[in-house]
């Protein structure tokens, strides 16, 4: 079994579709920028973020119509200089709601909500140290 991707469930897709491209600079993978599906990769690693609109899941399901509420997911970035990484998506539109800042001895933390409200974590993994 691998894990493809995780999936967020949106309701104004060009809107997250730009956050994620544009804000976070992700790379998406077809440009399909008004929807109803789209994957993004960051420039290492195989793990990818895809968003798909709400509506097309829940006429397939018909249980998810409803907006949703709560903090229901928390997608987790790792980047090399959290300082650098937070500064530029701010120049792009972010609003950081917490840090940079130290989460343990091993790991620095940022976070912000897309435009969904679901929680983005960026993180900076430090040495441990002696």
């Amino acid at each position: 079994m691998e894990l493809a991707q995780v999936r967020l469930l949106v309701s104004d897709f060009p809107v997250c579709y730009r956050f994620y491209a544009e804000v976070l600079g992700l790379k998406p993978q077809s440009g399909a920028t008004q929807g109803p599906y789209e994957k993004f990769s960051p420039a290492t690693g195989s793990a990818g973020i895809a968003l798909q609109d709400r509506a097309m899941m829940a006429g397939i399901l018909g249980e998810l119509g409803d907006t949703a509420s709560g903090h229901r997911s928390l997608v987790v970035l790792r980047v090399d200089d959290l300082d650098t990484y937070c500064e530029q998506i701010a120049e792009r539109g972010a609003t950081l709601l917490h840090g940079p800042a130290p989460m343990t001895d091993r790991m620095r933390v940022a976070h912000l909500k897309d435009p969904e409200g679901n929680l983005v974590e960026l993180q900076e993994w430090l040495l441990l140290r002696a």
